[in-house]
């Protein structure tokens, strides 16, 4: 009877290690996942996701948890939506409700999710494609910071992730995509450019997905993708339909999250109310790193077994 519980515990931990942290016991100080990269699609309108070529992304979804009715903040906004994503806290306490990269501004006045990771010892990162993140490059923070030049589309930013992911290991990493914003303003909300432009995304998502799993960090991470905003069309003073977004109309605010990678739950469609600062707070939950009384966010975690 001995040898026979002893085989079946030698089989169960054996399969663990095989299928990477999904099966083995938690300790109290052991993060659910070791790493966490969470991937924005800028003016990313979910209903229009799922109808665009993507099927990276639709593949994620359809294989982890999924949620095509999240919630941005308001004003939805780029770097003030973002801004709640990575600190945990709506605009009311963190204050960023500008849009542009405006030095003299300063740098955003509550810690980050990396700012907490940092004090942990973890490694963090991020690749953006837009100059305004670095209003949240609080000193000591993010370990590595790149904004690409002079092309900064999700082609430039994808590959400056694959090229640093393997020596830099990060636990915490967050990338932007910011063409289909780009394509959204110019040319309307649901454009044939805006999808190419989604499609493009889609493709920067597969290099940032196979160099994760190429660094041999795949079995031990967890991958969040999500937007900042939504998007509407207005005409402009020509009279042409072009993109806008900030109100607190469903089109601007609606978002996607999908959770993918160790320890998600399979095909699995998330029920509870997800906000955009629950982002921030499922992402420290997964390093196990403990949440602040003043976070706004809690984690998602029925995404997870």
């Amino acid at each position: 009877m001995r040898h026979s519980f002893l085989n079946l515990l030698m089989g169960t931990l054996a399969g663990a290690l095989l299928t990477g942290c999904a099966h083995l016991p938690a300790k109290a100080d052991k993060p659910r996942a070791e790493h966490v990269f969470i991937i924005s699609f800028d003016q990313g309108n979910p209903d229009l996701i799922e109808q665009s070529d993507m099927p990276t992304f639709h593949t994620m979804a359809t294989e982890g948890a999924h949620d095509w009715s999240a919630y941005t903040i308001v004003p939805s906004l780029t770097l003030p939506s973002h801004t709640s994503m990575l600190t945990g806290v709506g605009p009311q306490v963190h204050q960023i409700l500008w849009n542009d990269y405006e030095p003299n501004k300063g740098l955003v006045k509550v810690p980050t999710i990396f700012s907490l990771a940092k004090q942990r010892g973890y490694v963090t990162a991020m690749f953006v494609g837009k100059e305004k993140f670095k209003h949240l490059l609080l000193p000591g923070t993010v370990d590595y910071f790149i904004w690409p030049q002079p092309e900064d589309d999700a082609q430039a930013v994808a590959e400056a992730f694959a090229a640093k992911v393997g020596k830099l290991k990060p636990n915490l990493c967050f990338i932007h995509f910011r063409d289909p914003d780009t394509a959204g303003h110019a040319y309307g909300a649901n454009s044939p450019e805006k999808m190419r432009a989604l499609s493009d995304c889609d493709a920067a998502l597969k290099i940032v997905k196979d160099a994760i799993a190429d660094a041999g960090l795949m079995s031990t991470s967890v991958i969040i993708l999500t937007a900042d905003h939504g998007s509407h069309d207005i005409k402009n003073k020509d009279g042409k339909m072009v993109g806008t977004h900030g109100s607190a109309e469903s089109v601007d605010v609606k978002i996607p999250w999908i959770a993918w990678g160790c320890d998600v739950k399979k095909d699995f469609a998330i029920t509870a109310p997800v906000v955009q600062y629950d982002t921030a707070a499922t992402a420290l939950w997964l390093l196990n790193i403990p949440l602040p009384e003043s976070f706004w966010g809690r984690p998602v975690t029925s995404a997870f077994e």
